[in-house]
């Protein structure tokens, strides 16, 4: 007896079966006890993690696309990250501004990496060209760089930071009065700014460099 044709549908893909095309990516860990009894009560792990983790990168700052949508009211930022590597001859004496110097003996001369010597922490720092001129006296004027230290956020009286008052931010020396904090800019023609009880205050990051040319 000859066998006939299978006609059934089964087999084969089935249109819009299977999981959507997508960016997303499985990972795994290991948790510590505590943690790990805190993720078994949720009811739904996959999105409590999730949720943990971009609400802990929203509040640091810690994606660029957030960085640079806070920083906006300050300036362009750009992550330290993102920036090319460029190595410059380095000439490592002591400049007097006395009798001429030969400096054309390229023997002399030691290449360093830019970024580097500017960025001590890269992975925390942050290039933001400023807008304003409220750090005039600070020698930072507007369409300056300024390199900011995300990873030192206690600076003293005399290092210039940028600090988030209320959602906005600002480039000031941060000073305690009598137990009151005040943003101090660098320009008589601005008012110093108190920093208020129930306030929503923070330092943001540190600046370590500023970037102006000398011809204005």
């Amino acid at each position: 007896m000859k066998a006939s044709k299978s006609t059934s549908a089964r087999g084969g893909r089935r249109e819009g079966a299977g999981r959507p095309a997508g960016d997303s990516k499985l990972f795994t860990f290991r948790a510590p006890g505590p943690l790990a009894r805190v993720i078994e009560a949720q009811e739904n792990k996959t999105e409590f993690i999730t949720r943990c983790i971009a609400s802990q990168l929203t509040a640091e700052g810690d994606t660029v696309q957030e960085s640079q949508k806070m920083l906006r009211g300050l300036g362009d930022a750009w992550p330290a990250t993102r920036m090319a590597e460029a190595r410059l001859p380095f000439f490592d004496i002591r400049i007097v501004a006395g009798f001429p110097l030969p400096l054309d003996a390229d023997e002399r001369a030691q290449d360093i990496d830019l970024l580097r010597l500017l960025c001590p922490h890269p992975e925390a720092s942050y290039l933001i060209r400023v807008q304003g001129d409220s750090m005039i006296d600070a020698n930072i004027h507007s369409g300056d760089i300024v390199i900011v230290d995300k990873s030192n956020r206690h600076p003293s009286e005399n290092e210039v930071a940028v600090c988030e008052l209320n959602g906005e931010y600002t480039l000031k020396y941060f000073v305690l009065r009598d137990g009151q904090g005040w943003l101090v800019p660098a320009n008589p023609d601005y008012p110093e700014i108190p920093v208020r009880e129930g306030d929503d205050f923070s330092v943001w990051g540190t600046v370590t460099y500023v970037i102006h040319s000398v011809h204005r």
